[in-house]
């Protein structure tokens, strides 16, 4: 090794030792007499110091500059009382440099090198080798290290095995697009990237490996943003011979694991539990975050026989009529108010209807088409007892909830009532089976194809008594502060049961037998009963962490594109590349 010990392990107990450290140049003082310079590695950061009677070295060190990477050895002296650095580790010490070797010069860099910089992200991700240098920077990517080393000792210890799964794979498309990789060797054909190895880790319970897991890379071809990227990495864990409850166990002894070891923070088990239609009407979320109330209330009963027809007709068609009670928007301008307008439009609402209640009566832009009886009914069904505005949005049911429930979340955020400073964990339970795909003109699945209806096998295949949208499966996500942090199922472990559903989703047996057919068969040979989960890395250590994206607990990331600014990936290649490859590219 060049260096003797890293910048972070030289403290006052190196006292008067000769050491030979490396790193980068932080900053310089030039102080008229003595240099002070910065030297800094992952490790931390520490003083140097250059006396002008060492005149070759001296000289040398007023030419460094930021970035430089240096070579020095010196000896560790006790810095005066009055220059003690309390926020660093080695801040009661300095090295007095008697050697001095460049290794490396540097060029101005685009920014400086540390954490309260004014860059823009476009710069940052350009230049992410730099980026990457900041303290904070790399904290977040040892952290994540952190994490992920315990994850491994936590499963290792309960007796699951890390087995890889190929990258290159069947393109499956029920879910998120898949990449696709051309085939050089099969001139036509094409490899996917896995969005998940789920068909590989049921086959590996098939094999009898009854318990895996696997740090591994996923890749989805979908619209990205803060908390998604075209790559990311899941923990994903399969086990046989279980129910929900033990995966759902194992899941929050690793997490209470992980926080002990990694935050020293205590995260009492178990989790709660809450039935999916419950958060939905409660929360307008599948993903609730329970950190402040707000609560949805559903009014739709009351206006079955109203005079006011934008009510009335989503009532008796089906749909739902949702309030939100905010007694700190009952300040809100008109303004205030339609930009809120905006925002549920977002999310399929045609409107959204407002009131104010104060001293027992409502006034608002509705109020002329209610009647005298629907009106006191509001009160008391709300529970109006202070100022306050009241929010409503009448649509087709998970269009009113999904809208409401993005209403509360603004509200919640800005008048900051989430209680930030304290972590929410939440067990999502009973997802419906299936939803209906206008677009397709079919039932796609809620969560995918291979997931357990909760049926018995003969009133599935025999009976057939039930109605699809009505069908539950036996699906849970892991929720943290509103965020999905992991989502499983128990699976399908019967070939019967597969085509039952295959079948649902339109998908007959030779298209089976031409996408899942390895599987299929693979069921048929005594597949265990088997379940499992999968946490995403990258999102679970940006909460952790507290940061606002998965980019900055990512050393490479996309932008929201899906663009990778420092190599300028993707890119365009060469003709003949593509002509090995049977390909031409078609300009649009």
């Amino acid at each position: 090794m060049l260096r003797s010990h890293t910048c972070g392990e030289v403290t006052i107990k190196n006292n008067e030792q000769k050491v030979t450290l490396a790193g980068w140049v932080a900053n310089d003082r030039n102080l008229g007499g003595l240099l002070f310079v910065d030297l800094r590695d992952r490790y931390g950061k520490i003083q140097l110091v250059f006396d002008p009677e060492k005149k070759d070295i001296y000289s040398l060190a007023k030419k460094l500059r930021a970035e430089d990477v240096i070579l020095v050895t010196g000896t560790v002296g006790k810095r005066p009382a009055e220059n003690i650095n309390k926020e660093m580790n080695s801040g009661e010490i300095e090295v007095l440099v008697i050697e001095l070797k460049l290794l490396n010069e540097a060029e101005t860099p685009p920014f400086e090198i540390k954490d309260s910089i004014d860059v823009t992200e476009e710069n940052r991700l350009t230049y992410r080798y730099l980026d990457l240098r900041r303290d904070k920077m790399q904290k977040n990517l040892i952290f994540r290290n952190k994490v992920t080393h315990a994850v491994r000792n936590f499963l290792t210890d309960n007796d699951f095995i890390d087995i890889e799964t190929p990258l290159l794979m069947r393109s499956t498309p029920e879910g998120a697009r898949d990449f696709l990789v051309p085939s050089r060797n099969f001139p036509g054909r094409f490899y996917a990237l896995p969005q998940s190895p789920q068909t590989y880790k049921q086959v590996l319970m098939v094999s009898g490996f009854d318990r895996y897991y696997q740090i591994v890379k996923c890749f989805r071809d979908e619209d990205l943003r803060r908390d998604r990227q075209p790559e990311f990495t899941q923990i994903d864990i399969e086990m046989s011979f279980v129910d929900e409850n033990d995966v759902m166990d194992i899941s929050e002894r690793m997490i209470k694991k992980l926080y002990s070891e990694v935050m020293n923070e205590n995260i009492n088990t178990p989790f709660d539990r809450m039935d999916f239609d419950n958060a939905m009407a409660m929360y307008g979320s599948d993903k609730p975050d329970r950190r402040f109330g707000l609560f949805l209330n559903d009014i739709t009963e009351k206006f079955m026989d109203s005079d006011f027809q934008v009510f009335k007709s989503v009532a008796n068609q089906g749909g739902r009529i949702i309030a939100i009670v905010s007694t700190e928007a009952f300040s809100f301008s008109r303004k205030e108010v339609d930009s809120l307008t905006g925002i549920v439009k977002k999310f399929g609402a045609k409107g959204l209807a407002s009131l104010k209640h104060s001293s027992n009566e409502i006034t608002g832009q509705i109020r002329k088409f209610l009647k005298e009886d629907e009106l006191a009914s509001l009160i008391s069904s709300l529970k109006l007892e202070q100022d306050a505005a009241i929010f409503i949005i009448a649509a087709e049911k998970e269009i009113a909830q999904t809208a409401a429930g993005e209403l509360r979340l603004h509200l919640g955020r800005h008048f900051k009532l989430i209680e930030e400073d304290r972590n929410d964990f939440l067990w999502v339970t009973n997802f419906p089976m299936y939803e209906y795909s206008e677009d397709e003109k079919r039932y796609i699945a809620r969560h995918h194809p291979f997931t357990a209806p909760d049926i018995e096998k003969h009133e599935l295949i025999s009976t057939k008594n039930y109605d699809p949208l009505e069908l539950k499966a036996r699906a849970y996500d892991l929720v943290l502060n509103g965020n999905e942090i992991a989502g499983g199922s128990i699976r399908i472990n019967d070939k019967e049961v597969q085509q039952a559903v295959f079948d649902e989703l339109n998908i007959d047996e030779s298209e089976a037998v031409s996408k899942f057919g390895f599987l299929l068969d693979a069921l048929s040979f005594g597949a265990p009963p088997h379940g499992g989960i999968a946490f995403g890395l990258d999102r679970l250590v940006m909460l952790m962490l507290g940061v606002e994206t998965i980019r900055d607990v990512i050393a490479f990331p996309k932008t929201t594109s899906g663009m990778s600014l420092m190599d300028k990936s993707p890119s365009i290649v060469e003709s003949d590349q593509l002509k090995e490859l049977h390909l031409t590219v078609v300009s649009k």
